[in-house]
């Protein structure tokens, strides 16, 4: 993927004050790149062709109103554009760095439909929002009017944080449980530094807390706190626990020492920038330096660790992936950017079975794409015969996440779910089978994206907004 010119004197004014111009030698890198970055968001903010049919705002899970922010950004009014960014976003300036726009608002935006290369939806997002947290236009959190009811919900990641945010902001008492010592889910511990900056997330979480919301952290429910406690304390309840069970790989030798789960390296690897002691870092366990490193799976999550791996300094990364290159489940330009770090792509490639205790390798049986399954993909085949060995000295699992039996851990036999362990949970309000219970994001869905979590939680919480209304009613009569 070509990189702008430009980027590439800003970096070099950055890191290299000798190597300016004359005139820019005693100009703060930050000063020249905010004049650089803001005429570049007007120039493609003045590409958007306010077309009549908005594609872009059509595929948009939340459906922003993209082609309005991009106006005000083609003229120069910033702060009006981030209020129209922000009035259906909870997260703007996280979607604008890590959404899969290829995939969602810029792969269908029609200039890029016809052929003269996409507006760049996703990095004006993320300079506006930006801009309004430097220039101090996002506002804390205020209600009109503080009420009585509580709502509890269950996982600080994004649908959970997203319902916090609308119901706070109606006045609601927000208690968010997690499980885990800091807020933010995934966006926190499973999503590298690199592709969201964890200071990011962290203001977001703090703006949360100062208008309001309620943290209690290292609370795992089943354990700490019981669900029907939470029922009993709170008018209404939001399961947003996401989905953290790793699928592992039926295959000889897969236990042996080395090969390890995807979120465990991702998370040991988030820690560490925020400064915490990760003995499995010191230990090599959860460490690339200086290894071959194997990562099989073909999502975003293994587009996370293989670049996190070459971050590390890894002697070698490669991806297996079972399927073809048009036929993973990640991010096209993810796979573009790891392929310009040095990652090697084995495509049509599966585990057979692993070698050493430590592993020291991976034995990879070469596939064929066969016949579509019912949903139309066609189903990976083994070819007999062709198969090789990988060197590795560390292996990543990430073949992607499942749910938690909920129901069980929790001791709710009522709770609903589909065949696949997800919470069974109405579409649009994310009611349960359980009175005053909703579900939103990965739990109800599978492992999806942020921006989903993020449209759950919202409408989850208006649901829950309006049965508290239909409830105080009732009482009233």
């Amino acid at each position: 993927m070509a990189k702008d010119p430009m980027l590439k004197f800003v970096d070099v004014a950055r890191d290299m004050p000798e190597k300016r111009p004359p005139d820019l030698r005693n100009q703060d890198f930050r000063e020249i790149y905010a004049e650089y970055a803001t005429e570049k968001a007007a120039e493609q903010a003045s590409r958007c062709s306010q077309c009549g049919v908005p594609y872009c705002q059509s595929h948009c899970p939340l459906h922003n109103n993209i082609p309005d922010w991009l106006r005000l950004t083609a003229s120069g009014r910033l702060r009006e554009a981030y209020e129209v960014a922000q009035a259906t976003n909870t997260f703007p300036e996280i979607c604008g760095r890590i959404c899969p726009q290829d995939r969602l608002c810029e792969g269908n935006c029609v200039i890029e439909s016809s052929g003269h290369g996409t507006v760049t939806i996703g990095s004006v997002e993320k300079y506006i929002t930006d801009t309004a947290w430097d220039e101090g236009w996002v506002q804390p959190i205020a209600p009109r009017e503080e009420r009585a009811e509580s709502v509890a919900i269950i996982g600080a990641g994004p649908g959970g944080l997203s319902a916090a945010d609308v119901l706070r902001r109606s006045g609601i008492q927000v208690t968010v449980y997690d499980r885990y010592d800091r807020a933010g889910g995934l966006m926190t511990y499973g999503i590298p530094g690199f592709k969201l900056e964890k200071d990011v997330v962290m203001r977001r979480i703090d703006q949360l807390v100062q208008g309001g919301v309620k943290m209690e952290l290292n609370c795992t429910i089943g354990e700490d706190v019981t669900f029907d406690e939470l029922r009993a304390r709170h008018d209404a309840v939001i399961i947003g626990t996401g989905v953290y069970k790793s699928r592992d790989i039926e295959a000889p030798g897969s236990g042996a020492q080395g090969i390890v789960p995807a979120l465990d390296f991702l998370t040991a690897s988030n820690r560490l920038s925020f400064g915490d002691t990760v003995p499995e870092f010191d230990d090599g366990t959860l460490n690339a330096v200086g290894k071959r490193v194997v990562v099989i799976g073909g999502g975003d999550t293994a587009m996370d660790c293989v670049r996190t791996a070459v971050r590390q300094g890894a002697k070698s990364v490669t991806c297996l992936y079972r399927r073809d290159r048009a036929n993973m489940p990640g991010s096209q330009r993810e796979v573009a950017n790891a392929e310009e770090e040095g990652v090697v792509f084995e495509w049509l490639s599966a585990p057979l079975a692993f070698i050493g205790a430590p592993a020291s390798a991976v034995r990879v049986q070469r596939m064929r794409l066969g016949q579509a399954d019912a949903t139309g993909r066609q189903s990976p085949e083994a070819i007999d015969g062709d198969v090789f060995d990988a060197p590795a000295d560390l292996v990543i699992k990430a073949l992607g996440f499942e749910p938690e039996d909920l129901p069980t851990l929790w001791d709710q036999p009522e709770l609903g779910v589909t065949r696949w362990g997800t919470i069974r949970a109405e579409f649009g309000t994310g009611r349960t089978a359980l009175p005053r219970v909703y579900a939103v994001g990965d739990i109800v869905r599978g492992a999806s994206l942020v921006v989903w979590a993020i449209r759950d939680g919202r409408e989850a919480a208006v649901a829950v907004l309006e049965d508290l209304e239909g409830a105080s009613a009732v009482a009233a009569e």
